[in-house]
């Protein structure tokens, strides 16, 4: 019997291009008007409150300056966001088309392969919209738990650390901020992804025996939706709070502000992309007051070390020294 192939395998001969056109991202116009739409919401219900300023204060602002204030986006490190993202940018097509081409298609094939040896073949069900719709909560849920399980293990593993220290290294916030990572830590993300989709496009092609291929654009675009604005709002300065009993549920854009705070309240919380779920379960949720103070950065500890563009890109590996000479590198301790 032959082995049935899942919906990111159908689709893979003709699709890099198109898979890398669904991948998540929130730096396009339409996420960024978006986000302008919603922080002008928030000036008008507010009257001028929820601007957060770079020391991570909320103050009332007018207009324009409550969407783009200067003291943000002249700051040092938005200037470094620039470096990075054009860095990331570059590197970016190299590893997402690898792990993409080299992990989901094996990971889907195992996963059905498994499927078919407890259960035998699968039940061959229809697609239809619902079914669609499920596929899209499957994968977003699976994503979120590996994509917590490595933020997680970035938090409390001192090597790992050193790696994503880069990205809390952001003294203020800004769409850009979501692309603020060292070079090596994109690949980890890009894997992580690559082995969501797979097995949650196995799981779906043993249920479907292969006739879910349709269902796959419409995952992904969906996907990239919900994660693009998400990405997009939880790096703007401006706090935007979601009801307490939905933010159990769902990420708020605000409860990230409390994730990049070095406050050692906020300390290795809300680690998910998305969901509130896997931070619940795991004990790390927290769900900020309203207009929480929230400093942004590493703190005044060891933020000098992490200041410049340069300094970003060869900390890991001046950390990686430390440890290998047994000296304790500065803010070892992962801060949130």
């Amino acid at each position: 019997m032959d082995t049935a192939s899942g919906p990111i395998s159908q689709l893979i001969a003709p699709a890099v291009a198109t898979i890398a056109e669904h991948i998540p991202r929130d730096l396009t116009w339409p996420m960024l008007l978006l986000t302008v739409c919603l922080a002008s919401g928030i000036w008008l219900v507010r009257g001028g409150m929820g601007a957060k300023s770079a020391d991570g204060c909320v103050r009332r602002m007018p207009f324009w300056k409550f969407l783009l204030p200067r003291d943000i986006y002249t700051h040092v490190s938005a200037k470094v966001d620039v470096g990075l993202y054009v860095f990331e940018r570059l590197l970016r097509p190299l590893w997402v088309s690898t792990f993409f081409v080299g992990i989901t298609p094996g990971t889907e094939t195992l996963a059905i392969s498994a499927l078919e040896a407890l259960f035998g073949s699968g039940p061959t069900l229809q697609s239809n919209l619902a079914w669609m719709l499920l596929y899209s909560l499957v994968t977003l849920l699976i994503y979120d738990l590996v994509f917590f399980l490595i933020h997680y293990s970035e938090h409390k593993i001192p090597t790992l650390w050193a790696i994503h220290k880069v990205h809390h290294s952001a003294e203020v916030l800004t769409p850009l901020t979501r692309y603020r990572e060292h070079f090596l830590e994109g690949p980890l993300y890009a894997a992580g992804a690559a082995l969501s989709f797979g097995v949650a496009g196995g799981i779906f092609g043993w249920l479907f025996n292969s006739n879910i291929s349709q269902a796959t654009l419409f995952n992904l675009s969906f996907f990239a939706l919900l994660f693009g604005f998400n990405g997009s709002f939880r790096h703007y300065h401006v706090a935007f709070h979601y009801p307490r009993w939905l933010s159990k549920w769902l990420h708020s854009p605000v409860m990230h502000h409390t994730h990049h705070s070095y406050l050692e309240k906020h300390r290795d919380t809300n680690l998910a992309a998305v969901t509130s779920i896997w931070d619940r379960l795991f004990g790390t949720l927290y769900v900020p007051e309203r207009d929480e103070h929230t400093p942004w950065g590493l703190g005044p500890d060891s933020q000098s070390q992490y200041r410049s563009f340069w300094q970003n890109v060869v900390g890991p590996f001046r950390d990686w020294a430390d440890m290998i000479r047994g000296k304790r590198p500065q803010a070892e301790a992962p801060a949130p």
